[in-house]
């Protein structure tokens, strides 16, 4: 009887939506926050990190948007995003081959699954995909010969619907089904949804599987899925001691996000402050900025000397809105590259808030870069009133065509009066 539940909660698991993969990053309020970025910017946070990091997709980016390929089922997609990510060689890689072969196996190209899985093996061989990796490369050679056929789903919705009824009401009948579905040769996205379900059940004893996947007990990804459950399970304790266990840089910022989900601002706050690996101390400070820690933001900047850091701090300012601070580095800063991202910074944000002291930046300032970056800072906020202002008075004939070029670019009538002006 309980392999006959065991293979129905596969089904079942296999068909739930997961729910915790489409979990959005936390994002300020629709249209920006009060005093940061004017009017918003398009995809929220994501979008403004890529305004201020453009450059190629970066490896969890493509990984990411392979694994919603996979939630969709578009395997197609989901092939192209890994076979990138496994291309790199990065430290994504192994994981990136696994569902790589996954994608093949799902879309029937059986030869190419078991050459990725030969791959993995030989370019990870102590890689913790193996063991899935294992488990996959007998099911395609049990399924080698057989025709593909993506829309067989079980038809038996009543055993579906009641054994998502048993989860709820009878958890402890269901426990020992889903612990021993965590534990065999299943795919790592029925593992995760069989995760899911666990969590949902609040129980102790789920909450103790839980903590064994987020110390490494599974693939690094279902470990990442571990870690993001405590955060929205609350578990700060376990959280911390996961964070300081691992030197894995994605389960730190699984760990940061679980942070975030349950408002651990203290310890994000040490993350940004100590943490070793710059990018993941990276990502602590942003989400330092969107937890509104404005006085743990300042209080980093001014301990800290890597000037990237500096200004990865000033791009949390603007996800906080604190433009007070942000007009105090942009006057007061020594470093010329610091002070120009500060005055970027103010062009994002709230104008009615910014532009005037721009403009009196603009009159006291004798660095050209400094007075071409607050043209653009301008330009940026639509501000054709002070631009024409700048355009009469300067006497720099290369800045003042600077100026009038950005003004061609404005749909403004005083943009307009002025360039025709010009044309007497």
């Amino acid at each position: 009887m309980e392999s006959k539940i065991l293979a129905v909660a596969v089904r079942v698991i296999a068909m739930a939506p997961i729910v915790l993969a489409q979990q959005p990053t936390p994002q300020p309020p629709a249209g920006g926050v009060p005093g940061g970025v004017a009017g918003g910017v398009p995809g929220g946070v994501s979008g403004l990190q890529g305004q201020l990091h453009p450059g190629r997709e970066t490896d969890d980016r493509l990984y990411e948007r392979g694994q919603r390929a996979l939630d969709n089922r578009r395997w197609d997609q989901a092939l192209e995003s890994f076979n990138e990510v496994a291309a790199r060689a990065g430290s994504r890689a192994d994981g990136a081959l696994y569902w790589k072969a996954y994608s093949q196996s799902k879309l029937g190209r059986s030869a190419e699954a078991l050459a990725a899985i030969e791959q993995l093996r030989k370019s990870n061989p102590k890689s913790r995909w193996l063991d899935d990796a294992k488990a996959l490369e007998m099911e395609v050679r049990q399924a080698q010969g057989q025709p593909v056929k993506p829309e067989s789903e079980s038809d038996d919705d009543l055993k579906l619907v009641a054994l998502s009824g048993l989860v709820h009401s009878d958890p402890e009948r269901a426990m020992p089904i889903l612990e021993k579905l965590l534990q065999s040769g299943q795919s790592p996205k029925v593992k995760e949804r069989a995760l899911f379900v666990l969590m949902q059940s609040g129980s102790p004893k789920a909450r103790e599987t839980v903590v064994k996947m987020a110390n490494g007990g599974a693939n690094p990804d279902l470990q990442a899925k571990a870690v993001q459950m405590l955060g929205m399970m609350g578990a700060k304790k376990e959280l911390a001691q996961v964070y300081a266990a691992t030197a894995d840089a994605q389960v730190k910022r699984s760990a940061l996000q679980g942070f975030m989900m349950s408002g651990a601002k203290d310890e994000v706050f040490q993350a940004a402050k100590s943490e070793k690996n710059p990018e993941v101390r990276r990502e602590a400070i942003r989400m330092l900025g969107m937890l509104g820690a404005q006085n743990e933001i300042w209080q980093l900047y001014q301990s800290e000397t890597d000037a990237g850091i500096r200004r990865e701090l000033v791009h949390s300012m603007l996800i906080g809105g604190n433009t007070e601070k942000v007009l105090e580095i942009a006057r007061q800063e020594k470093d010329s590259g610091i002070r120009r991202e500060a005055i970027r910074t103010l062009g994002m944000m709230d104008s009615k808030r910014t532009a005037e002291a721009l403009a009196s930046l603009y009159a006291s300032e004798t660095e050209k870069s400094i007075r071409r970056e607050i043209v653009q800072a301008l330009f940026i906020q639509g501000n054709a009133k002070l631009l024409v202002d700048f355009a009469r008075k300067e006497t720099d004939p290369a800045l003042k065509r600077e100026i009038v070029h950005s003004l061609g670019m404005m749909k403004s009538k005083e943009a307009a009066d002025y360039l025709a002006e010009l044309l007497k």
